[in-house]
């Protein structure tokens, strides 16, 4: 090959690459937005007052709550320290934790237009899922290290 093929088929790749970019920008800055308000909006206290303290379902409402609140894994020790303050379990914490950094339904129309509806709904039913796992996971771990 020569060098100057080589630069047309890098031109050629970071112009492909750019362009569905550059379509897709609107909705993730959008959703990047919506994400960053509602972390700010929705306050720990009222996660918490949503969350069961000692319920077998504990784990799933905590994961339908954690998909719908969003939130950036940064701030989940804090939202994990002051939902445990207020005496919710450490199943309903984990499964609320989990979803609340993977499932995201409010970034969902961004990940639709970049990776495809399918694998964004079906990627975020497994993640779902697995928050829950996750959850009986940790807590049946812990009960057993004592």
């Amino acid at each position: 090959m020569t060098r100057e093929n080589t630069e047309n088929k890098i031109e050629d790749a970071f112009k492909r690459t750019l362009y569905p970019f550059l379509g897709i920008m609107p909705v993730l800055l959008g959703v990047l937005a919506l994400t960053s308000l509602l972390t700010e909006v929705i306050p720990g206290e009222t996660i918490a007052a949503l969350l069961p303290k000692g319920s077998i379902v504990g784990p799933l409402i905590g994961a339908v709550t954690g998909s719908v609140a969003v939130g950036h894994p940064m701030t989940s020790y804090v939202i994990a320290g002051e939902l445990k303050a207020t005496g919710i379990g450490l199943a309903t914490i984990a499964a609320f934790l989990v979803s609340w950094v993977t499932v995201g339904l409010v970034q969902l129309p961004a990940e639709i237009a970049a990776l495809g509806k399918r694998f964004a709904l079906v990627r975020g039913l497994l993640c779902f899922l697995s928050s829950i796992a996750v959850a009986y996971l940790t807590s049946w771990t812990m009960g057993a290290l004592g």
